[in-house]
């Protein structure tokens, strides 16, 4: 069934949300172009799992959406500490806060944030939470791109690749992220079904190297293995960091890049790489939409409207489950040298 079409951009009227008391942090709202000064806005806390690059894109674009409705985001950082994000809900759902938004350190405990945040509305945004159900709350929804696609796309480019080659067996080396989180797992298997689907057989040249997502330990992980001789046709990076340590990694050992790395997330260095021809594709995961969406979402939650009105571009899913209603996805995009101009 095709994903059902949002509704057009319609919010309107005053919309009132409780000012946070005791829930402070790291304000990332502008002052330039604001009709109203920083002091008049109220505030909207958006508690991360730990910063890094797409995490700043996101709240940037949450900054912007929020400022436009006379709110400021106030960003707590809780570094990974799963524990840290339930006490920062509950803060502000004590402090009276009527909504908060969340990218969850451990999608497992995605109740016990529902929990802490009682009766406060809570939308989890980028990383869904393991079992949807947690979604069937009148007061919780998620924001995000369907991680089921996104390794698809790679799996796609790759088998394209290699039949214009005339190749139809290949090995991979795999990259993978934070074992246990929704994205490693379902962008591993995306990745081999796309591949499978399209007539690739692909086996292993090595068992799955587990980077955490992060660019200097994909390419002290993977050295090695670029060092032994070790036969592989192309790599598979669960997202650009990865993609791009393995990019280095080659460059340390001396070896040619003439197969393809290809990542997920297109990151400005990402990006920059396909240009230049290091990194072959990448998956466009879009942080504004993202952060424009979560602010819009929990607007809509605090006003008992439906969670995707106001987001014409955004696709609600189809799967008929109980709580596709309280899911608004954010399409993911593949990135080739091709297209890669308009991710600039």
């Amino acid at each position: 069934m095709k994903l059902k079409k949002v509704m057009a951009l319609a919010l309107a009227g005053a919309m009132s949300v409780g000012m946070l008391a005791g829930c402070g942090g790291s304000s990332s709202s502008s002052d330039g172009g604001s009709a109203a000064s920083n002091k008049d806005l109220k505030d909207l806390t958006f508690v991360i799992a730990a910063r890094d690059e797409f995490m700043s894109s996101l709240e940037q674009a949450m900054s912007v959406e929020a400022e436009k409705l006379g709110y400021k985001i106030v960003t707590q950082d809780a570094q990974n500490d799963a524990a840290k994000q339930i006490q920062y809900l509950e803060t502000c759902a004590n402090a009276g806060q009527d909504a908060a938004i969340c990218l969850m350190v451990d999608a497992e405990a995605a109740q016990s944030l529902v929990d802490a945040a009682g009766e406060m509305k809570l939308v989890f945004v980028n990383r869904p939470p393991t079992d949807l159900h947690v979604l069937d709350a009148e007061n919780v929804c998620y924001v995000g791109s369907d991680e089921d696609t996104s390794g698809y796309y790679q799996g796609e480019y790759l088998a394209q690749y290699f039949k214009d080659k005339g190749q139809t067996e290949i090995k991979y080396l795999m990259v993978q992220g934070t074992l246990g989180q929704v994205s490693t797992t379902k962008r591993t298997a995306g990745v081999l079904k796309a591949l499978e689907d399209n007539g690739i057989k692909a086996t292993e040249a090595s068992a799955p190297l587990v980077a955490d997502y992060d660019r200097p330990t994909a390419q002290e992980m993977i050295q090695p293995l670029l060092s032994s001789g070790k036969e592989f046709d192309c790599i598979i990076a669960n997202n650009d960091a990865m993609a791009l340590g393995c990019v280095e990694a080659c460059n340390d050992v001396g070896m040619e890049i003439n197969f393809p790395i290809v990542g997920i997330d297109c990151t400005k260095d990402g990006a920059q790489a396909i240009q230049e021809g290091t990194l072959a594709m990448t998956v466009f995961q879009n942080p504004t939409g993202q952060g424009r969406g979560a602010v819009i979402a929990a607007m809509n939650l605090i006003n008992g409207d439906p969670v995707n009105k106001g987001m014409e571009e955004y696709a609600l899913d189809d799967s008929g489950e109980s709580y596709s209603d309280s899911i608004a996805w954010v399409p993911f995009e593949p990135v080739t040298k091709d297209n890669v101009a308009d991710y600039m």
